[in-house]
């Protein structure tokens, strides 16, 4: 049976869909009725992620509802089996699942926080909507010697070089050689010069359980703020410094031509989390994160079930994320 052509069949849905829109990412497909969305992880393995197995695809999601839930509790429902009943696919149900699906309140397009920048309607009042929600979670999210070590000096420097070596075969293509050498020179460089503060975040309870995906696409404001999509399927990428997290979004409004708001971002945050000290990782990790968003976007215009405009689409947010990333890396060494 072909699960995802089976899937645009309104008639399979628990919610009386009338009609279903497709989309797809590197690593999941997403379908959308009127009131719900419902992701299905595709059977992938990228050395960071493995979702090869049924087994796999249905433990991380039940790890994406439960991680999810610390943000967003009133946006995710369920992990529901999708099974074969008298010959046709139901979306939850009783019987042998053959897949799994996560199924979510489907939130508002055009209140995305990245659909709301393109408008130029983002406002300080939501930033600090978003700082009062963020502030909370922070504090509350798991520490301690397990999440501890994934601040150490040791763990920061391989999340760092992996994250080169992936995107070393789009030199030339996605970026140049010497954007590629600047970005490597200026985080080994920084980790070397600052190698007691990372330590200093450490002892300070810096390092938690974060969302790891912190990013645009992943806020709705509307009439609340809905933080989702975290990492769930490494905690390597979600354990780290909150500034590590906030920098994500920091640097993702400096992509959409927003920094002023970036910058009183990061002002009020660290001002309401009694956090000086972010001001002296900001730029080191905001470097990270556009190269992390260079590289999911550059995977993405190789992806051989996007179509040809979608893969150009990716190939140029790609180009875009890393020529942010350089632009950060020469101004700290400037």
């Amino acid at each position: 049976m072909d699960i995802i052509a089976a899937l645009r069949d309104p008639g399979v849905y628990p919610d009386a869909a009338s009609r279903v829109e497709f989309l797809q990412t590197y690593i999941s497909y997403i379908f959308l009725t009127e009131r719900h969305a419902y992701k299905i992880k595709k059977p992938v393995n990228f050395g960071f992620l493995d979702f090869s197995t049924l087994k796999k695809r249905h433990y991380f999601l039940e790890q994406e509802l439960h991680l999810n839930r610390r943000l967003a509790p009133e946006i995710y429902l369920a992990v529901l089996p999708l099974v074969v009943h008298q010959g046709r696919l139901q979306v939850g149900g009783s019987g042998r699942a053959v897949e799994y699906a996560l199924q979510m309140v489907r939130l508002p397009q055009d209140k995305m926080m990245d659909e709301l920048a393109a408008r130029r309607a983002l406002t300080t009042v939501m930033i600090d909507n978003l700082i009062e929600r963020l502030a909370a979670f922070y504090p509350q999210a798991a520490t301690g010697p397990r999440v501890n070590k994934f601040g150490d000096l040791t763990v920061i420097r391989y999340n760092h070089m992996e994250n080169f070596s992936q995107i070393r075969s789009f030199v030339g293509t996605a970026l140049s050689a010497a954007a590629f050498q600047d970005m490597v020179n200026f985080s080994e460089n920084f980790m070397q010069r600052y190698a007691s503060l990372f330590t200093q975040r450490i002892k300070a309870g810096k390092i938690r359980d974060c969302h790891g995906d912190l990013h645009m696409k992943n806020i709705c404001i509307t009439n609340g703020v809905y933080v989702f999509d975290c990492i769930e399927f490494n905690p390597r990428f979600r354990y780290g410094d909150v500034a590590a997290d906030i920098s994500f979004l920091a640097m993702d409004l400096d992509f959409h031509n927003y920094s002023d708001l970036s910058d009183y971002f990061i002002n009020r945050f660290a001002s309401v989390s009694h956090d000086s000290e972010i001001f002296r990782l900001v730029t080191f990790y905001k470097c990270y994160r556009a190269v992390v968003r260079g590289k999911i976007n550059a995977l993405a215009s190789v992806e051989p079930e996007l179509a040809p405009e979608a893969q150009q689409l990716a190939r140029q947010t790609a180009q875009a994320y890393f020529d942010l990333a350089w632009s950060y890396s020469r101004k700290e060494a400037a």
